[in-house]
């Protein structure tokens, strides 16, 4: 019987606060229960905000909480090979198309929808527009001039015809702190043609993460509420990549006075700063679990 394996995996674009504590300090409970692993992933992908001050800034405020992983602890940022492999994989089979839209564009080619239709446009699970299509018909000898010339571009999806692919319904399992499984449907198409390469970086969050949760041999993902739906999409990319689904466990987030969830953008409850003004850690502890 295989050992279970948890991860952590923050990013290093903040101090961690009292959100990440309680998905990390769960993920150490779950391994320890379970007689499994843990491990540390750094997922620093996104160049422009990641700073190593804050991944050491993680490495001290993990030590302080008590965790131990194992090492070496991997950094997204030293493997954008494979995550263009994996998207080469998903665009010969004719699953992903390039889109060189803008920001601007498609919230003007939104509002224009909104007006001839009179009706609010399509939301996917995090609140923004879904993708109107735009480039989604562009001939491809035009996009590949468009390419040629250095236009930037972000590779989205084919909603369609991945579902297709797919073959039939998607499910994973998701389990609670006693360890009981139940079976979930998937619903990856309320998220449209999203996004699976970003324009600036060879990867996104969703494709980068299904390959090393696959590559790490991840058989258990503990994190927030807040990316639950997102489990959708990584369950369809999975199918797609031949890569096994792990179980999941998303957890209730911690929300500050005003209801809102905790944000390194604000600095909420930085751990740092409870620890610079004498908070123990055993006190976080016991606040957030």
């Amino acid at each position: 019987m295989s050992v279970p394996v948890f991860r952590f995996a923050p990013s290093p674009n903040g101090r961690l606060h009292l959100g990440h504590a309680r998905s990390a300090l769960l993920n150490a409970d779950f391994a320890a229960r379970f007689s499994g692993r843990l491990l540390l992933r750094i997922e620093d992908i996104d160049l422009a905000r990641c700073r190593p001050a804050y991944v050491a800034g993680i490495l001290e405020d993990l030590t302080w909480l008590g965790l131990r992983w194992e090492e070496p602890v991997r950094r997204q940022s030293e493997h954008f090979d494979l995550y263009r492999a994996a998207a080469a994989t998903l665009k010969a089979e004719g699953l992903l198309y390039p889109c060189f839209c803008s920001r601007k564009a498609l919230a003007e080619a939104v509002a224009r929808r909104e007006e001839e239709t009179c009706a609010p446009w399509p939301r996917d699970p995090d609140g923004a527009p879904a993708y109107p299509g735009t480039c989604k018909g562009l001939d491809a000898a035009e996009a590949e001039r468009r390419i040629a010339a250095g236009e930037p571009h972000a590779l989205r999806i084919d909603m369609e015809a991945a579902l297709k692919r797919a073959g039939g319904a998607l499910f994973y399992e998701r389990f609670d702190r006693d360890g009981n499984a139940e079976r979930v449907e998937a619903q990856p198409a309320r998220w449209g043609d999203a996004v699976i390469v970003r324009k600036d970086i060879p990867t996104s969050y969703h494709l980068s993460v299904v390959v090393d949760d696959a590559l790490q041999e991840v058989s258990h993902v503990v994190r927030g509420k807040d990316l639950e739906a997102a489990t959708d999409l990584h369950v369809l990319l999975q199918r797609l990549l031949g890569l096994p689904t792990p179980l999941y466990h998303h957890h209730d987030l911690i929300l500050d006075p005003m209801g809102d969830k905790l944000a390194k953008s604000r600095g909420s409850g930085a751990l740092a700063d409870l620890r610079a003004r004498g908070v123990s850690a055993e006190a976080v502890r016991l606040l957030v679990l």
